[in-house]
């Protein structure tokens, strides 16, 4: 009687052992997915950030603040004439 326990006993720790590995691979297998997604989605990102990077370097360019300047603020360069500097 006592042996048919113990078997019965290891029969279902085996059983729960069996649903555990089941259960714990299949939630490594979601997490894996779920990592390669945001993977992708941090170089798709990376991808972005160089090109917001590249537009913002191109748009402080001196050269494109004075166009800009000129074009729509109808800013100048003052003479030499009209400087002044002003010394401490």
């Amino acid at each position: 009687m006592n042996v048919q326990i113990v078997v019965a006993v290891l029969f279902l720790l085996v059983i729960a052992s069996a649903v555990g590995v089941v259960f714990t691979k299949h939630e490594s297998r979601k997490l894996f997915v779920q990592l390669q997604t945001m993977q992708k989605d941090k170089d798709q990102m990376d991808v972005e950030w160089g090109r917001l990077q590249l537009e913002q370097s191109t748009y402080a360019t001196h050269g494109r603040i004075e166009k800009q300047a000129i074009k729509k603020l109808g800013m100048r360069i003052p003479l030499a004439e009209k400087v002044v500097i002003i010394r401490p």
